[in-house]
């Protein structure tokens, strides 16, 4: 089902702004070269709108918050509408601060998100006005599981119906959502938790995929979920005895690299709900 939607990525190769973490930047311009996209940052005020105006899409990432950053998150956004781009946003940290908090609710209130990527404690903490965010990290009590998977589900569609918007939960378990249609998703492994930056690749995949199939956002963001989940897996299959997470880091990357719509769609463990 989601073949054409990754053979569209790397048939359109789109040009994706980033304005992301310094934490994390080079392996999402990586990741993003692996899915067959191609990366640009730019955080300054004077060139982040006109950045995007040349690019197919826009992922706008808070891990590391700034004043001097934070109007070239709103300029970029509003250039990014202006053209009917694809916009997500991944709310690193919303609820361990609320610097975060307020800044991820304003931009979900002031621009038109297409999609909002991130864990449940964030998740939350944008529904609710609170959280169980452990720094950047989801708070134990608010692990995804068989057990609260679903009334999570409906948590979710009714956040994304609210925003409207689409709004992917990754964890042990992932949801995406419109709103409406649902899916949730298995793929992945648990010791990617132990890797700076999966979320944040993530996200920038969401975006190349969102840049290359326009109409089908919700399509695109359970691919890129997917495809994430599989390079995990596929990357700690390869691990050797003494490799560990930069090794794994890297794996991932190489996984991405080498998979195409067939792997995919060969990989992909997921239900429509």
């Amino acid at each position: 089902m989601f073949k054409e939607i990754f053979d569209n990525v790397r048939a359109a190769a789109p040009l994706v702004h980033n304005i992301t973490n310094y934490v994390t930047v080079n392996d999402c311009a990586n990741v993003l070269l692996a899915c067959g996209a191609s990366p640009i940052m730019a955080d300054d005020i004077d060139e982040a709108a006109d950045i995007t105006k040349i690019c197919g899409a826009l992922n706008i990432n808070i891990g590391t918050l700034s004043q001097n950053t934070i109007p070239s998150m709103f300029a970029a956004g509003k250039a990014s509408n202006e053209l009917s781009h694809p916009l997500i946003l991944d709310p690193v940290g919303a609820g361990a601060s609320a610097l975060r908090t307020n800044t991820a609710k304003k931009l979900i209130e002031e621009l038109e998100v297409s999609v909002i990527r991130g864990n449940i404690s964030e998740i939350k903490a944008l529904a609710l006005g609170a959280g169980g965010a452990k720094g950047v990290d989801a708070d134990v009590l608010d692990l995804l599981t068989e057990e609260t998977l679903e009334n999570a589900v409906s948590f979710t569609k009714r956040f994304a119906k609210e925003k409207n918007t689409v709004v992917a939960v990754t964890g042990a378990i992932d949801i995406v959502t419109d709103g409406e249609t649902a899916y949730t998703i298995r793929n992945g492994n648990a010791n990617m938790g132990k890797i700076t930056g999966t979320g944040c690749m993530l996200s920038s995949l969401v975006a190349a995929f969102a840049a290359a199939n326009r109409e089908k956002l919700l399509e695109s963001a359970a691919a890129a979920v997917i495809a994430m989940g599989l390079a995990g897996e596929q990357g700690f299959a390869r691990l050797g005895e003494r490799d560990g997470n930069a090794a794994f880091r890297q794996y991932i990357i190489d996984a991405v690299y080498n998979m195409n719509g067939e792997i995919l769609d060969a990989g992909a463990k997921y239900e429509r709900v």
